[in-house]
């Protein structure tokens, strides 16, 4: 089989990957409804671990421990406070509590992750295929826990189970896109800088949406349960980095 079909068909795979919310569309929705905050602060745990554990080390490797890194970063953070500023602007005709952009963001969040991780397969996989199987599953580990928190999250953000499992099948489709890219731009350009980038983009999500989301419930059983959540979030993300 040739480096492009490996490529293509490890693509379409993560796709289906972002399927793993369905499972919770088997739930009775009271019981579904419990769950949500806790995928929620799984969410976080994963977007953080993924940002602090796998793309700045990817990024001071690729591109060393210069300054311009995390500004990059910064760039990445500062680019989501402006595209919710905005979102909330352009839908200013109803109360912000009534419409909370999260949903949009994380789409766009996952979406550049998901891009930037084709990016990074197709091209272990332009050198050798057996790099490329590696570093997919090493991406697919951490998607699980993401998919199932990102799912969570647009649910809470108030998008019916359906709609949230469309799009995030949408926004796991630029997987394979960026993977194609790779193939064909291989050698020729440096796409290293969007990773940091891309890490602004989750610390945003998580730290500025997420965290603020798991710490407004007053039971102590539910602060609790939501900390547990964040921690093993955190937890997958870091035995992915050291075990890989």
């Amino acid at each position: 089989m040739s480096v492009l079909w490996w490529i293509v068909l490890s693509g379409l795979a993560m796709g289906l990957l972002s399927l793993v919310g369905g499972v919770a569309l088997l739930l009775p929705e009271r019981t579904f409804e419990r769950v949500v905050l806790p995928l929620v602060a799984l969410a976080a745990g994963a977007l953080l671990g993924g940002a602090l554990f796998h793309m700045l080390p990817e990024s001071v490797r690729a591109l060393g421990n210069h300054l311009y890194v995390y500004v990059c970063v910064a760039a990445g953070l500062l680019s989501f406070l402006v595209l919710e500023q905005f979102l909330h602007w352009h839908h200013c005709h109803r109360p912000i509590a009534a419409h909370r952009p999260l949903g949009y963001l994380v789409l766009v969040a996952d979406g550049l992750h998901n891009f930037i991780g084709g990016l990074a397969v197709g091209s272990a996989f332009v050198v050798d295929v057996r790099l490329g199987v590696v570093t997919w599953l090493v991406a697919a580990a951490h998607e699980v826990p993401q998919e199932l928190g990102d799912f969570g999250i647009l649910v809470h953000s108030g998008w019916s189970p359906a709609r949230a499992l469309a799009f995030n099948l949408a926004s796991a489709l630029t997987f394979p896109l960026g993977g194609v890219i790779a193939y064909s731009l291989a050698g020729e350009v440096d796409i290293a800088v969007l990773v940091p980038f891309a890490a602004g983009n989750f610390l945003y999500i998580a730290v500025a949406d997420l965290l603020p989301e798991i710490t407004t419930s007053p039971a102590p059983r539910e602060k609790v349960l939501h900390t547990a959540c964040f921690v093993l979030g955190l937890a997958v993300l870091l035995g992915v980095a050291v075990l890989a």
